[in-house]
């Protein structure tokens, strides 16, 4: 992983930890509790795909089974968490822009599902047997719940840091030309439409210049054949 890669993983995973352990955990909600360390994992790993995403979210879950108040075997979520962000990483596109919000909300709900089901497992295979006395369906339907209704707040953000800190977008090519990088949350912010505002920009400058190079030929013609009838 570069540098500028795990110094903004290293702080988003940091705040989302911190918001996750000091808000969202004292919610008292029913059931699970929405978890904005694996928004923020699933988010890395779209942008950076599943190698990144797997180390990112290793070391996302292992701070979060070394956070307070921490009640299980250190490295359990840490496993979860690495084997979600390497899949969620495989379902990066190819060209790196969904075509519509729906992908991304796919794989939250998805991701959420695998990774109670598998926190579920494993602590099953350490003799954790909390999930049996809460209820698997009920932790199920209410995390894929919660973290469907924070996503939409939280993984287009994070998505767009990413890839700036990826490419600068005042960078230029060696070409001479814009920088050739895709935003890959450009499907989910701009609604699936796929527009970029600068093309769109550079596209209107272009008209208008054309139509004010028409307009000063039309009006040296005027003058030209104005000039002729004079003479």
């Amino acid at each position: 992983m570069r540098f500028n890669r795990i110094l903004l993983a290293s702080s988003l995973v940091v705040v989302a930890l911190v918001v996750q352990v000091t808000i969202l955990g004292r919610l008292q909600l029913p059931g699970a509790v929405p978890d904005l360390v694996l928004l923020t994992v699933i988010a890395l790993a779209l942008v950076y795909g599943h190698t990144s995403g797997a180390v990112i979210g290793f070391g996302a879950g292992l701070l979060s089974d070394l956070a307070p108040p921490a009640d299980h075997a250190a490295g359990r979520y840490a496993l979860v968490l690495c084997l979600i962000g390497y899949v969620a990483g495989l379902v990066r596109p190819d060209n790196g822009r969904f075509r519509s919000a729906w992908g991304p909300l796919l794989t939250v709900v998805a991701a959420a599902l695998g990774s109670t089901l598998l926190y579920a497992g494993v602590g099953a295979l350490v003799g954790d047997t909390a999930a049996r006395h809460v209820g698997l369906t009920g932790l199920l339907f209410t995390a894929a719940f919660y973290d469907l209704l924070l996503a939409p707040f939280t993984v287009p953000f994070i998505m767009a840091l990413a890839r700036r800190a990826e490419n600068d977008p005042m960078a230029v090519e060696a070409n001479g030309g814009p920088p050739q990088g895709t935003d890959v949350s450009s499907g989910w912010l701009s609604g699936g439409t796929g527009l970029r505002i600068g093309s769109q920009r550079g596209g209107l400058r272009l008209r208008t210049a054309r139509s004010r190079a028409g307009r000063a030929g039309r009006i040296k013609g005027v003058k030209g054949v104005k000039s002729v009838k004079k003479l």
